[in-house]
């Protein structure tokens, strides 16, 4: 009985050792077969990490290149040469490049360059690529640039599209729109506006004093709503 019995552990032990080896063979041909996947699994992830860690440090590169462009170009004293000095700064990115425009067009302005200054601020407002905070300021500042000499039809157009839609230089479109509409003779309705605007929540203190002068002026009531 004995016998029989390592007779049938032997070959148990046997079985279980064939069937661990025909396991590893499995195994072996599956990694042989499919292994690959793994490897470029492993190298996809290195590789993705690898290129977000230099992504990062180019971007960081690049700001702090630009930052260092803009500030040498800025002490610049001389007015001409601080234009010549932004007009050379290499621009990566489109809200840099708007923000870099505005330095620009400021520059030109002190230095009396107001053509120059038109131009690149026509520019920057009709670039439907560029943000719209500062394709509107850059709308803004162009008629109040240019004033009478861009056409008044053109220049109400432009700030009636600046007043709606709740953007942020509305009020300050208003504003100018009641300064046309002074102009025109149309008292009446540069009170009304003017009204509107210092009774609107979202009105600074300075552009609300600005308007209540503005309402004595004309002869209108401050206090009416």
């Amino acid at each position: 009985m004995a016998l029989e019995e390592c007779i049938v552990s032997e070959t148990d032990s046997f079985i279980e050792e064939v069937s661990e080896e025909v396991r590893r063979d499995k195994l072996f041909v599956l990694m042989r077969k499919y292994g690959w996947i793994g490897i470029v699994a492993v190298l996809l992830l290195v590789g993705g990490a690898a290129f977000n860690e230099w992504r990062k440090a180019s971007n960081m590169a690049r700001a702090q290149q630009l930052g260092d462009s803009l500030m040498l170009a800025l002490e610049q004293d001389d007015t001409a040469a601080r234009s010549a000095a932004l007009a050379k700064v290499d621009v990566a990115g489109t809200q840099s490049q708007a923000l870099v425009t505005m330095l620009l067009a400021n520059a030109q302005i002190e230095s009396g360059d107001n053509n120059a200054a038109l131009t690149a601020l026509t520019t920057l407002a009709n670039d439907a690529s560029q943000p719209k905070a500062y394709r509107d300021l850059a709308t803004l500042k162009l008629v109040l640039l240019a004033g009478k000499d861009m056409a008044r039809d053109e220049r109400r157009a432009k700030l009636d599209g600046l007043a709606v839609g709740g953007g942020a230089f509305r009020l300050l479109a208003e504003e100018q729109l009641a300064m046309l509409d002074i102009d025109e003779g149309n008292t009446e309705a540069a009170i009304s506006r003017l009204q509107d605007i210092k009774n609107d929540v979202d009105v600074t203190p300075g552009l609300q004093g600005r308007a209540s002068q503005l309402i004595v002026v004309l002869g209108g009531d401050v206090d009416a709503s």
